[in-house]
């Protein structure tokens, strides 16, 4: 099963924005390890090394190679990562929400 040619539309919109949400997050997570004065510098850039290699996991799961065939997949993890508001996602068909929601299998 795809994802409808207008839900697919209409997430190629989003996709830019969602990025934009999720590199904010990021970046704000490093700033504020960068900033942690309880921790030595070595402490901090571990910190940093390991949570950017689970936030570029989770990038790729989201972003990359985007295509219809695996779009219920990335908009799914653009959802459970909070990068799509409701209103957003009310957009999207019934069928794709029950999907994204996980109410639905495909």
């Amino acid at each position: 099963m795809q994802i409808p040619e207008s839900d697919w539309k209409l997430l190629r919109k989003i996709y830019p924005l969602a990025l934009e949400r999720f590199c904010e997050t990021v970046l704000a997570e490093v700033s504020s390890t960068a900033s942690d004065k309880g921790k030595s510098f070595h402490e901090r850039y571990l910190t940093i090394f390991a949570l950017m290699q689970k936030r570029d996991r989770q990038l790729g799961n989201a972003f990359d190679n985007a295509r219809r065939s695996i779009a219920f997949f990335q908009l799914g993890e653009i959802f459970r990562n909070g990068l799509i508001t409701e209103d957003e996602l009310s957009r999207f068909t019934p069928e794709t929400q029950r999907v994204v929601r996980g109410e639905w299998k495909i």
